[in-house]
C-alpha cells in the first residue's frame, strides 16, 4: 500500500501542496512521465498537449515528455503525482484503478466497443464524474484522454482463434484485478507484470504473450518478439493524462484554464491520431511478419465467459450495478438485469 493510504485524500493534497510551495504557480516547464515509447499514442497525446499549452500560454508555459518510463513505472507515477513530487503522467487507466476503483468501469470487458463509445463516455458526464472521483480518491486530476484502441492479444507460440486455443499460453497482464479475472474466466492464470518488464519477459520467453493496442504493439517493437495477433476486443485502451491536484490548485485560475483547454485539445488530437494511424500500422505489422487472426464466431465465447464472470464481481468497486447501467444507457445498450 502506498504512503497516501495513511491519509485522507484532502490531507494528502494539502501535504503535497506544502512540499511543492508557491513556486509551482510560476512553473515554465512541467515534467510529464510517459509509460510508452516514441511513436505511441501516449506520445502523440503528450506532444499535442505541449503544443496547445505553449500556444494558449503565449509561450509562458511548456512541458517536457519523459518517455519509456524514465520517471518510474506507470503505477508509481500515480503515487508520485498524488504526493506532488511529479507534475503529470500519461498512463493506462488500469493503473489508476487501484487508487480510484470507480474508473474500473472503463476496464470492464466488452463495455466499450468502439472509439465513438470511448469518446462519448470520457467527454461526457460520466467522464466528469470519474475525474472528480480521482481527485477525491487519489489526489490527481484527469485533464486529457488518450484513445489507443482495442487491446489485441499477441503471442509467440500459435494462432489463437478460440478460448481453447488460449489454453497453455503464459500471458502477461498489468497488475489489475479486472484484467486478471478476465483471463481467469477464459481458463488461464495470467502473469501480472509491470509494463517496464514486459518486453524483456517476452524476449526471454518468460511469458508467451501480452495484450495491447496495435499502436502500442508497433511503438514498443513487439513484432521483434511476437508472431501472432488475435483481434480480441475485450478492452478499449484509454490512457489519461493526469496532473497532481496540489500542483493544479497552486496555479492561478487563468493557468488552470490553460491546462484544461490544452488537455481538451490533446484529447481531440488523440482521437484523430488513432483514426489516422491504426489501419496503416496493421499493414506494417503484417509486412514485418506478424500474422493476424479474428476470434471465431464473432468472439461470442470470449464475450459470454468474460461478462458473466467478471461484471458481477466488480459491481461494488465501480459504484454499483447502476453505474454500469448508466454507462450502458449512455451507449444506447440494454441494462444489466438483476
Amino acid at each position: 500500500m502506498t504512503f497516501l493510504s495513511h491519509f485522507k485524500p484532502a490531507a494528502a493534497v494539502a501535504i503535497a501542496a506544502l512540499m511543492i510551495g508557491a513556486g509551482a504557480a510560476d512553473a515554465k516547464n512541467f515534467k510529464i512521465a510517459v509509460g510508452d515509447s516514441a511513436g505511441s499514442a501516449q506520445e502523440a497525446t503528450g506532444k499535442a498537449f505541449v503544443t496547445a499549452l505553449e500556444e494558449k500560454s503565449g509561450g509562458k508555459h511548456t512541458a517536457t515528455l519523459f518517455l519509456n518510463g524514465q520517471l518510474g513505472s506507470e503505477e508509481v507515477t500515480v503515487n508520485d503525482a498524488a504526493m506532488g513530487t511529479l507534475d503529470m503522467s500519461l498512463l493506462a487507466i488500469n493503473n489508476i484503478t487501484p487508487y480510484s476503483p470507480t474508473v474500473g468501469v472503463f476496464s470492464l470487458p466488452y463495455v466499450i466497443l468502439s472509439l465513438e463509445d470511448a469518446e462519448k463516455l470520457t467527454q461526457g458526464p460520466i467522464g466528469e464524474e470519474l475525474t472528480q472521483n480521482t481527485i477525491n480518491d487519489a489526489g490527481v486530476r484527469i485533464i486529457a484522454w488518450t484513445y489507443t484502441g482495442f487491446r489485441v492479444l499477441t503471442n509467440s507460440k500459435k494462432p489463437v482463434k478460440s478460448v481453447a486455443d488460449l489454453q497453455g499460453l503464459v500471458v502477461r497482464v498489468p497488475k489489475n484485478e479486472i484484467m486478471i479475472d478476465t483471463y481467469k474466466a477464459w481458463g488461464i492464470n495470467p502473469t501480472p507484470m509491470a509494463w517496464s518488464e514486459t518486453f524483456t519477459a517476452l524476449q526471454q520467453q518468460v511469458v508467451d504473450g501480452q495484450d495491447n493496442p496495435y499502436l502500442t504493439v508497433n511503438a514498443m517493437k513487439f513484432y521483434e518478439v511476437q508472431k501472432y495477433i488475435t483481434n480480441i476486443r475485450y478492452i478499449f485502451s484509454i490512457e489519461p493524462l493526469i496532473i497532481s491536484e496540489s500542483l493544479f490548485q497552486s496555479l492561478s485560475a487563468d493557468e488552470q484554464q490553460m491546462i484544461l483547454d490544452a488537455g481538451q485539445a490533446a484529447t481531440q488530437a488523440s482521437a484523430q491520431f488513432l483514426r489516422d494511424s491504426e489501419a496503416a500500422i496493421k499493414q506494417d505489422l503484417l509486412a514485418k511478419g506478424m500474422e493476424i487472426s479474428d476470434p471465431e464466431n464473432g468472439e461470442e465465447e470470449f464475450i459470454k465467459l468474460a461478462t458473466e464472470a467478471v461484471w458481477p464481481k466488480f459491481y461494488d468497486s465501480i459504484g454499483g450495478v447502476e453505474k454500469l447501467n448508466a454507462v450502458l444507457e449512455t451507449l444506447g445498450r440494454a441494462p444489466v438485469q438483476q
